[in-house]
């Protein structure tokens, strides 16, 4: 599948459908229409002649819910350092000093390693979020690009956190009918922007059907700031100022949450981007995963940005939060394999709102993976529920080799084919030289 118009069957070893049932059909097949997925389900007989057998293992694209790409300028930068003195004394110094064509360029090389790892949908906060669009639409990644609206030093470049707030209204009309780009609203946290800004963020989002995209409760020190200067958690704040009744609102990390909090998100529909890797680095905490599935809240996996994870491979998210889940209630049971997998897939999709990503099914978005099952770990495969176990625990990103978005192909035996990798990292690389001086 080169392009997304006209239609095309693939017969994979393997089709993982990520369905709400678990449907896995061994031989499978998926036909894609002009970039949807026109049917699924057992390759019985033999292939017909227009067929493309393409083997190994087929599931849907991975959806990063939490990220911030054009960081790969940043990436490596700050180690070491909790988070408040890693966003003072690092990032935001050099992020002072980017422009439109860093973040152009961090997001073009950004979206080659997504791509290569097999994330094919990523939500995305960060500056200059038309420039962020246009380097994803470039590279073929389907994306959900969350303008920020930032009350911080530095940012006194974009205006107001007023006029950022409605400059996103523009925006999201100038991608209206872009296929692959979706425009989200995000006030980055409740300890940058004011509580006038927050509402004004909710007021947009519900009326021009946004996506609301914010950091809550990221670390200790947060959630005991918010405390103080509000006489209540950012829940409690959020509910009581009515930025809750929204449609839809994704709440990234959220590690530092009591029950009461939890009972909110869950009242309201509010949806979690889980950043397990980000939280451990940055020695955040560990968020109270079980307990929000518990309740009914949708959680996805995000990677957060490469500065703080440091790489963008939803696999090891996908590994490592079960694992964290396990050991913070010490027990074994506390985060099953198909659920974490759910949660960078399906899962992931219902968190950003998107019932045309994370499933492979008749009427979904044809954005799709092949994985090698000749990689040694795939072995023994003695039951179907084995073919999960070791997409979670034991293979990851690795056996990525075919990629494709929209019924595109866009990364071919493991090389992305719509990057000029070296020229992004040329380019990178001389930009984080500039920037870096900045703090040097």
């Amino acid at each position: 599948m080169s392009g997304t118009a006209g239609r095309r069957e693939l017969w994979a070893d393997v089709v993982v459908t990520m369905d709400d049932a678990g449907s896995v059909h061994a031989p499978g097949r998926v036909v894609v229409l002009d970039g949807r997925v026109e049917a699924v389900g057992p390759a019985d007989g033999a292939p017909p002649p227009s067929a493309e057998q393409v083997g190994g293992l087929v599931m849907p694209g991975l959806v990063n819910v939490h990220c911030h790409s054009p960081m790969t300028l940043l990436r490596g930068a700050g180690e070491g350092l909790p988070l408040a003195r890693w966003l003072g004394e690092v990032m935001w110094p050099r992020e002072a000093r980017m422009g439109p064509d860093d973040v152009f360029w961090g997001m073009t090389l950004a979206a080659a390693e997504l791509l290569s790892y097999g994330v094919t949908t990523t939500c995305e906060m960060y500056l200059w979020s038309e420039d962020l669009a246009r380097a994803a639409r470039g590279a073929g990644l389907r994306s959900l690009v969350c303008a920020p609206v930032v009350d911080a030093p530095g940012w006194e470049r974009f205006g107001s956190w007023r006029e950022q707030a409605e400059a996103v209204v523009s925006l999201a009309a100038a991608f209206a009918d872009d296929p692959l780009i979706e425009i989200g609203i995000a006030p980055h946290a409740a300890y940058t922007v004011p509580v006038e800004g927050l509402e004004l963020a909710a007021r947009l989002a519900r009326d021009h059907d946004l996506l609301l995209h914010t950091h809550v409760a990221e670390t200790r020190d947060e959630d005991a700031d918010i405390r103080r200067r509000h006489g209540r958690s950012v829940p409690r704040l959020f509910a009581d100022r009515g930025i809750l009744d929204v449609p839809r609102l994704l709440a990234a990390h959220c590690v530092w949450m009591d029950d009461d909090d939890l009972d909110l998100w869950a009242e309201h529909g509010v949806a979690v981007a889980h950043c397990p890797q980000s939280n451990a680095k940055l020695a955040s905490g560990i968020a109270p995963v079980r307990g929000m599935r518990q309740r009914g809240i949708v959680v996805g996996l995000g990677t957060d940005g490469p500065a703080s994870n440091n790489n963008l491979d939803l696999w090891e998210e996908i590994r490592l939060a079960p694992m964290l889940a396990r050991l913070a209630d010490h027990d074994a049971d506390a985060l099953g394999a198909s659920d974490a997998l759910a949660m960078a897939t399906r899962d992931a999709a219902r968190a950003l709102g998107r019932d045309d990503l994370g499933v492979l099914a008749p009427g979904r978005r044809a954005d799709l993976i092949r994985l090698d099952l000749d990689d040694p770990a795939f072995v023994p495969t003695l039951d179907p529920n084995d073919l999960i176990s070791h997409l979670v625990w034991s293979v990851g990103a690795r056996a990525v080799t075919d990629v494709w978005v929209e019924g595109r192909r866009v990364v071919e035996d493991g090389r992305c084919l719509t990057v000029d990798v070296d020229e992004a990292r040329r380019e990178v690389t001389a930009r984080a030289r500039r920037l870096a001086e900045a703090t040097s």
